[in-house]
Order: C-alpha cells, then sequence, then structure tokens
C-alpha cells in the first residue's frame, strides 16, 4: 500500500509529524511498537511538558495515540527491517511492504552493539524477522535471541512451523512455549562458514543453521546504510532534512535533550519539510 508519508517511530517525534502532516492532507503511516513498551510508558509524571503538567508518560502517550488516530493516522505495530530508495521508498515491515514518497525517521535511541558474527552472516543464517524468513528453516535447529516484547510469540511461531528452537535471553519469558528449550544469557557469538553453523553462549556451543536475533528496533543505519550520523544521533539541518534526499529525522534519535518538548517540534518540522518535499514537483513519484 501507498502512503505519501512513512513515519518510524511512534513516540512524540513521530506522532507529532503524523499529526502534522495530516493537517496538509497527506497520508501518514506511523509504523512502531506498542506504546505500553515505551519506555516513557514507565514516567511516573512528567512536569516540564507545557500545558499538560503532572501526567504520567502512559497518560501522555495513550492521548498522543488517540489524537493521532482521530486525525486518520495509520498505526501499525511493528519493526521495520528495511527502508529501499526506489520510487520514492519501499518499506518492509514483517512479510509486509508498504511505499512512500517520503520517510521520517523518529525511532528514539536505538542501542543496539551487534553481536560478534551478526553483520557478517546477516542474510546468511541471521535475521531480524522470523514471520518472514521462518519456512526456510522449517524441520532444522534454529536460535531466537529474544530481545524485545514480541519475541516469545515469535519463538513459538517458528516452533509451530516445525523449526526446532533454542531461546536466549537474560531472562526467560512467562509467554515463551514451555516445550522450547531456554538458555540464561546477556549475549551471543555467531559462527559460520559459508551459511551460520551455531552461536556460542556461555562459552557453550550450539549448533543451529539459523538465529534469528529480534530486538525492538533496527538502527537507522542498517534501514539505510549511506544515512550520516555523528556519535550515533542523525545528523540533520534545521528543516530536520538528513544526508539523503526524501528522508528526515526528529526527536532522540537527532541527539540530546532527550525531552518531549524538542521530539513534538522537530517532529512538526519535520513533517513540514517533508511536506514540501513532496509538493516540489521535481520530488514526485507515480
Amino acid at each position: 500500500m501507498h502512503y505519501d508519508i512513512i513515519v518510524i517511530g511512534s513516540g512524540p517525534a513521530g506522532l507529532s509529524a503524523a499529526l502534522t502532516a495530516r493537517a496538509r492532507n497527506k497520508t501518514v503511516l506511523v509504523v512502531g511498537n506498542r506504546w505500553q513498551d515505551s519506555p516513557l510508558a514507565r514516567a511516573e509524571r512528567v512536569d516540564n511538558y507545557l500545558g499538560l503538567p503532572n501526567q504520567s508518560g502512559a497518560d501522555l502517550l495513550e492521548t498522543f495515540h488517540a489524537h493521532a488516530k482521530e486525525a486518520g493516522v495509520a498505526l501499525l505495530e511493528g519493526r521495520a527491517l528495511s527502508a529501499l530508495p526506489w520510487n520514492g521508498f519501499q518499506v518492509s515491515v514483517g512479510s509486509q511492504v508498504f511505499s512512500a514518497g517520503a520517510l521520517i525517521l523518529a525511532p528514539g535511541v536505538v542501542r543496539q552493539k551487534k553481536f560478534p558474527g551478526e553483520a557478517e552472516y546477516l542474510g546468511r543464517g541471521v535475521s531480524y524477522c522470523a514471520t518472514c524468513d521462518g519456512m526456510l528453516y522449517r524441520g532444522k535447529p534454529v536460535a531466537v535471541v529474544g530481545r524485545s516484547p514480541d519475541a516469545p510469540e515469535e519463538a513459538n511461531f517458528l516452533k509451530n512451523l516445525g523449526c526446532q528452537v533454542t531461546y536466549l535471553a537474560p531472562k526467560r519469558p512467562e509467554t515463551l512455549d514451555a516445550d522450547i528449550p531456554f538458555v540464561q544469557t546477556g549475549t551471543v557469538s555467531i559462527q559460520g562458514q559459508l551459511t551460520v553453523t551455531g552461536l556460542t553462549a556461555n562459552g557453550e556451543s550450539i549448533p543451529c543453521a539459523g538465529v534469528f536475533i529480534l530486538r525492538p528496533a533496527v538502527a537507522p543505519t542498517d534501514l539505510l546504510p549511506t544515512l550520516a550520523t555523528d556519535n550515533g544521533a542523525i545528523q540533520v539541518d534545521r528543516s530536520m532534512a538528513t544526508n539523503l534526499p526524501g528522508v528526515f529525522a526528529a526527536g532522540d534519535c537527532t541527539g540530546a535533550p532527550y525531552q518531549i518538548a524538542k521530539a513534538a517540534g522537530e517532529g512538526q518540522v519535520a513533517a513540514l519539510s517533508a511536506c514540501a518535499y513532496l509538493d516540489d514537483p521535481a520530488h514526485q513519484t507515480t
């Protein structure tokens, strides 16, 4: 399905951008995690957002999401796995693909140091999506490195497909199928030859044909490898434009201060810039 703008990130920056774009009559898809899983949702009290004192983070997020939904913003829970610049942008979310003329990055701070072997074997046994690639490993041993709230559900899905699943995480999740072996670990190392042959955790080797690394979000530089960053923050100008045409960024991903007001303001600017970009005949796509 095609949208004028796809926003990656469903926090204050992303929702502010989506709301502003809808006010300019643009169709908008916001891709992000459940608002209940946001770090902001755990804030007991927020006092520094103008006009809304003494609010909990959960109350603010629920209000933000309701406002965006009422304005006609399409909200999709999931992880954006890739963003291919072609005829605009082709964004994959799980097994689905959506297109847009412009892209706004607002994923917050994505802190994810890669595991040894992860980058080397990405696409050769390492995957970020069980529903996308699970069928390739039916009847084979796979490892799920769970770091996201929906990781147990994806592990259960793989087991139901017929994969031989081992789940690795710092703590066994309550929703993980009781028949799935669990290994308590904070880190892993992935080995292989032409493709993945196993991983190491706690000094022990676990043979497997595939490794599913499931984090809450994919880093922007994994979505767009040529995206310019500085000390982990996306580089933007005053219009919130990145070094890539049609790609804008807002919120915590652009650097400190990590405040709701700053995120919401940058989201508005990013959306205005994205709308201006789309309205320029030179940038219009079919």
